[in-house]
């Protein structure tokens, strides 16, 4: 990557596509220099990487399984060589849940999912915020959850239970980190049309079932994720730290109607 010293470094993982790729281009806007990850789809990284240079911003991509510790530790490795300290790292790369129920769920479904979606952003968090401290000059962190830390589905124990445990993580690190003007936050989508959701996507009539589940009639925009982190990974949210922001069309607060 060119030098990057006169413009701050975001570090955005799972950008290949999706809310990833959208936080990416919206961080870029607002003046970022990027690093994005992927874990298999490199062209798709690469199409990200040629859009955020498009807004003048320079951008680099680096494969990353972030249940990998080593993996980690390269992706970092690579910034540091460049002598940058990153100043905003949103963790948006996880895998969905498997649909399969607890009591048929095979050790490896469980394992695998929590190390993705929570001991991944774990050790994403730990070694930004080692590198933040020593550079002394704050950050922000940006976990992106789900709606399902807080509303339980079924099929979706190993998921939720890591996107709840990430909750606890964000609001743990955010009075770890307070003294050292790093915040911590959550964003938690709901039914956003992104890969994740390509069923409903490709399948008109699927996607209509599952919006009338939520009040505003509607699945979201990868975009509109975006625009939030964005603002959260901003200034202008110096003064918020611990909280988790549901962006869901209201899903999560319609339980209990129709019975």
């Amino acid at each position: 990557m060119p030098d990057t010293q006169h413009h701050p470094l975001a570090i955005v993982t799972g950008a290949d596509s999706g809310i990833g790729r959208a936080t990416a281009i919206a961080l870029a806007k607002a003046g970022h220099d990027l690093v994005i990850t992927y874990h298999s789809d490199k062209d798709g990284a690469a199409e990200t990487v040629r859009m955020i240079t498009e807004t003048g911003r320079q951008a680099r991509y680096a494969r990353c399984d972030q249940s990998v510790a080593e993996d980690i530790i390269a992706l970092f490795s690579g910034v540091d060589d460049n002598g940058v300290v990153a100043s905003v790292l949103v963790n948006n790369a996880g895998i969905d849940a498997s649909g399969t129920p607890a009591s048929c769920m095979a050790d490896d479904d469980w394992l695998r999912t929590i190390a993705t979606d929570l001991t991944g952003p774990f050790m994403l968090c730990r070694a930004f915020a080692t590198r933040a401290i020593a550079a002394g000059n704050g950050g922000r962190i940006v976990n992106v959850s789900s709606i399902h830390e807080d509303t339980p589905r079924i099929g979706s124990a190993a998921y939720d239970a890591a996107k709840g445990g990430l909750r606890m993580l964000t609001r743990t690190l955010a009075l770890e980190l307070a003294s050292e003007a790093i915040t911590v936050n959550n964003v938690a989508p709901g039914m956003i049309l992104t890969p994740i959701n390509q069923a409903a996507k490709d399948d008109a009539d699927l996607r209509r079932r599952m919006e009338r589940n939520i009040p505003l009639g509607r699945a979201g925009q990868p975009d509109e994720v975006a625009d939030l982190i964005a603002y959260l990974a901003s200034d202008a949210a110096g003064y918020i730290t611990g909280q988790s922001f549901f962006i869901d069309g209201g899903l999560s607060i319609n339980l209990g109607q129709g019975a």
